[in-house]
């Protein structure tokens, strides 16, 4: 049993290296697409200033309406009031928003947390990453994700919901199966772990048509 322990330990491991690097890499995305966009600006201000000197309005407004919806695609669309939970929801709501997916987000989080990035990294990433993943079998118009996060005295709450193709879930052994196949599924155990680990609790709920994960976590 021991050696089986040690073989899963392993892959869980192994996952969390690969998700933590695919969080990265979809936050420097974001980021160099930021430095890009200040790196243009004095170019902007350059075109404005000649369209001022001719008086073409129209050209400056037309300019102006096209720099506003570029800036939109590189901007935070999310301020929590947590750095590192700012950066997570960020990166992912970009990442969603790439494969059409309606995301509506309203989270209000303390500056300082006891619950260690990493783990929040951990836990926010697959929540994001199974939601899209399961949004992707739906038609572009009926894909949704929503997230809500707040404190409930001295307990982070968390919440999120997508949408579904489908009928309501089976559990299996009281757990939710994932959808990836066999030899998959780490993300949803490492959840579970980190979870414990805080003594903190999660619930996953399957509705025809929706599909929602609640999670507490001790923050005294």
């Amino acid at each position: 049993m021991f050696f089986w322990e040690k073989i899963i330990d392993k892959r869980i491991a192994g996952y969390q290296s690969d998700l933590l690097a695919t969080h990265y890499a979809e936050v420097e995305n974001m980021y160099r697409q930021i430095r890009g966009w200040r790196h243009d600006y004095r170019n902007h201000i350059q075109v404005l200033k000649s369209y001022a000197d001719m008086g073409d309005m129209e050209d400056i407004k037309r300019y102006l309406d096209e720099l506003d919806a570029d800036l939109n695609t590189v901007d935070m669309a999310l301020r929590t009031g947590n750095k590192m939970t700012d950066v997570i929801l960020n990166s992912k709501i970009s990442l969603a928003k790439a494969k059409n997916i309606l995301v509506t987000a309203d989270a209000h989080v303390p500056v300082a947390l006891t619950t260690a990035e990493i783990d929040l990294c951990i836990i926010i990433g697959n929540l994001f990453d199974n939601a899209i993943e399961a949004s992707m079998s739906l038609p572009k118009e009926e894909r949704m994700i929503r997230v809500y996060m707040d404190m409930k005295n001295t307990q982070l709450y968390m919440s999120f919901t997508n949408r579904t193709a489908g009928k309501k879930q089976k559990k299996e052994n009281g757990r939710f199966l994932s959808g990836k196949g066999y030899g998959h599924g780490y993300g949803l155990v490492r959840i579970d772990t980190i979870i414990e680990r805080y003594h903190g609790y999660i619930s996953r709920n399957s509705e025809d048509g929706a599909f929602t994960t609640e999670i507490l976590l001790p923050q005294g």
